[in-house]
């Protein structure tokens, strides 16, 4: 087979028919391609080399992942609900509620992630959704996590995903009424003050819960929605903190609530890039919401350009007495926390650093000093990174500082875990670094690893969204 053929067959191999019609493969789309586009020029914005080993292929995830994670343009409700709503006898006009059969039918805890359309970053969703049924039909319960993610898997805020779900059911379904409770958690950026490296007061998620309700749901005082709510106090759902359907929303996104200002100094062609990027995965630019959203997303990467923090380590002295070596002991600093950028998908991840190392017993009860340590962990962390490369570069670097002799654990949630086809919420990745002693000693990986449990027994559990 000559080369054309050989290309021509290539060419049919990644061309799909769909409906009788050729549909180009998902990478030769003109949608994938623009991303991609974009992507390598934000890279550049970013002074990285997109060719380097381990980038050069991010702007094709980032692509994948935009494009699945707002799948919900494409899809329609009603194909997932006309064929889902089954007959049920009972269920007539007016009959379900006040004493007659088939009331209240309440399902929670849908897990969805939808993507913040002021900043473009993932936020988690937790879905409850109650309903009425009538009309002698009810729907297949798995339908209820799909209406949610057609419109989840849109740029979006709470409140509108909330009026979205129920007014979708309620045209759909045609039940007596539907109500609908969100618990969204949205990652807190942090302080990306370089002369203040403390993070220790970082809050973790901004949390906001709201509602919205149809038909018999549309009082939101009546006695039907305080049995719903008391089926997700059940289940620990704060909902005194509950934004009521039609009431004020709090601004909760913290791209917006940190500054109202952006930088004059933006790319032009950074921004249109991500201008591209709106149209790419199917919305207006030019909605209301969106307008300032280029500049806020380009204001939380270009952070992670900065590259240049002085760590000031050259006035460390190494852990001697007196000129003599002394007996070493162990020295723990831990829950350091970082914040990073993931460079395969460009997303966020966030955790804490742990710290172990050995020093000679009589020097200072802290030789390298929290501030440095903090230092070391914010350098490596505010740029695109891999959690794993993170972990050895700061054990590399605190090596020589202590005569070889260092462990560093990492802890990490990934956006990007919840933000992809895995979707797996709540999930967390550890990752260990360990130099002079504790390679060849496992009992001094034991002692450290087992300081870091007891300290986070002793904590209070601040993970949790709500």
């Amino acid at each position: 087979m000559g080369a054309l053929d050989e290309g021509h067959l290539k060419l049919e191999l990644d061309i799909g028919m769909k409906n009788g019609c050729i549909e180009l493969a998902f990478e030769h789309q003109p949608e994938t391609l623009a991303i991609q586009d974009a992507v390598k020029l934000l890279l550049q914005g970013l002074h990285e080399d997109v060719n380097r080993e381990g980038i050069k292929k991010t702007p094709f995830r980032v692509a994948k992942a935009l494009r699945e994670g707002t799948r919900g343009y494409k899809q329609k409700v009603k194909d997932y609900v006309q064929t889902a709503l089954f007959p049920e006898a009972g269920l007539d006009e007016g009959v379900g509620q006040a004493g007659g059969v088939g009331g209240l039918v309440v399902v929670r805890d849908l897990d969805h992630y939808s993507y913040c359309e002021s900043c473009l970053v993932p936020f988690h969703v937790k879905c409850h959704i109650g309903y009425v049924p009538s009309g002698q039909r009810v729907l297949g319960l798995s339908k209820f996590s799909r209406v949610t993610d057609v419109f989840a898997k849109r740029l979006q805020d709470p409140q509108r995903l909330a009026d979205d779900i129920c007014s979708a059911l309620q045209h759909w379904v045609k039940p007596a009424g539907v109500a609908v409770v969100l618990e969204c958690s949205h990652i807190h950026f942090p302080s990306l003050d370089l002369d203040s490296l403390d993070l220790s007061t970082h809050r973790g998620f901004v949390k906001l819960l709201v509602s919205s309700g149809s038909g018999v749901f549309e009082d939101e005082s009546s006695d039907l929605w305080g049995e719903f709510l008391s089926f997700l106090m059940f289940k620990g759902v704060k909902t005194q903190a509950l934004c009521r359907n039609g009431g004020p929303v709090k601004e909760w996104c913290p791209s917006v609530k940190s500054s109202s200002k952006f930088s004059p100094e933006e790319d032009p062609e950074m921004v249109s890039a991500v201008i591209s990027i709106l149209k790419s995965v199917g919305e207006d630019p030019l909605r209301k919401e969106l307008i300032a959203t280029p500049s806020r997303f380009l204001k939380w990467m270009m952070n992670f350009q900065r590259a240049n923090l002085d760590m000031k380590l050259n006035n460390f002295n190494s852990a001697k007495v007196n000129g003599e070596v002394k007996e070493k002991r162990l020295h723990c600093e831990l829950n350091i926390p970082f914040w990073s950028m993931c460079e395969h998908h460009l997303l966020p991840f966030y955790g804490v650093v742990h710290i172990g190392y050995f020093c000679a017993e009589g020097s200072n009860p802290n030789p390298i000093g929290s501030s440095l340590m903090k230092s070391i962990v914010h350098f490596y962390g505010f740029k695109l990174q891999v959690q794993e490369r993170m972990t050895r570069q700061i054990a590399e670097t605190l090596a020589p500082l202590v005569d070889g002799d260092v462990i560093v654990v990492a802890e990490a949630g990934h956006t990007c875990m919840i933000s992809r086809g895995i979707e797996k919420f709540g999930s967390s990745t550890a990752t260990i670094a360990v130099l002079g002693r504790f390679s060849n000693e496992n009992s001094a990986r034991v002692v450290f690893l087992d300081k870091i449990h007891t300290a986070n027994a002793l904590k209070t559990d601040s993970c949790s969204p709500f």
